[in-house]
């Protein structure tokens, strides 16, 4: 796989690209919101059906690893995450202690977010904020922790979203990001090509009338620098200790830095 991925030498390189299309600066983050306006009804199911349920089992370690605490104030902001997939993973492991401020561009996915919450009483513990990862309305030092899982690849400007979000953070505070990296096992690598270029799109037609989007969500993911390029951005936006851990033989990882 490695051939087919972006080394990441500097912002612009990550500016221009959907999936495998060259586009306008400007153009991407309009494109990228299409896709999720047309999806965004069909997200979870699609996610079940793209990934054999894995990205629930993914999602689960990435909470493990946050490890929200259990009393005290503590307040934390998941980024790209309008379905409130993490963001009620955190309330219910924090057993209702933490205050998540669920933040995305797009409408659509809040919306079903926020249908999410109420059925699941968590509504009173949760905040749903439409607005830019490149941009954040927030103060400087306002959170504890800031989580994204699958969102950070349809950041336009990925190394000024990372800037922003080592601003909003508390000093000691933590940056979690889960993201579709660099598969490290050959025979896995190929069995992975043929799923995602060839079904995932036939099943985003038959489960949602479109198969284009899934096609941008698998190129996107080949565009998507390596765990160790990645890692080099975070650093770039100021963490420490950054590390990451590969999930199914890297089909994911989880990277980590602190605000220290």
């Amino acid at each position: 796989m490695s051939q087919t991925r972006t080394t990441v030498s500097s912002a612009t390189a990550m500016k221009t690209s959907f999936g495998f299309a060259d586009v306008g600066e400007g153009e991407k983050q309009t494109r990228v919101n299409d896709v999720f306006h047309k999806v965004a009804r069909r997200y979870d199911i699609m996610n079940d059906l793209m990934s054999g349920g894995m990205h629930r089992v993914w999602k689960d370690a990435m909470i493990t690893a946050l490890n929200p605490p259990k009393s005290g104030s503590w307040r934390s902001l998941d980024v790209a995450g309008g379905t409130g997939d993490i963001a009620f993973r955190i309330v219910e492991a924090s057993r209702g202690n933490a205050d998540v401020t669920v933040l995305d561009i797009n409408g659509s996915m809040l919306e079903v977010g926020r249908d999410r919450a109420e059925k699941r009483g968590l509504a009173d513990r949760l905040t749903f904020v439409e607005a830019n990862a490149e941009e954040l309305p927030f103060e400087d030092g306002s959170f504890d922790a800031y989580t994204i899982a699958f969102g950070i690849r349809n950041v336009p400007d990925i190394p000024k979203a990372l800037g922003e979000a080592h601003r909003v953070l508390k000093r000691g505070g933590r940056f979690l990001c889960l993201e579709f990296s660099e598969v490290d096992m050959p025979l896995l690598e190929t069995l992975y090509e043929k799923w995602s270029f060839n079904a995932i799109p036939q099943i985003g037609q038959i489960v949602t009338g479109d198969g284009e989007p899934y096609r941008y969500l698998v190129e996107s993911i080949r565009k998507f620098p390596n765990q160790e390029n990645f890692a080099a951005l975070i650093r770039q936006a100021g963490f420490s200790r950054v590390t990451y851990t590969n999930y199914t033989g890297g089909i994911v990882a989880l990277h980590s830095g602190w605000k220290l």
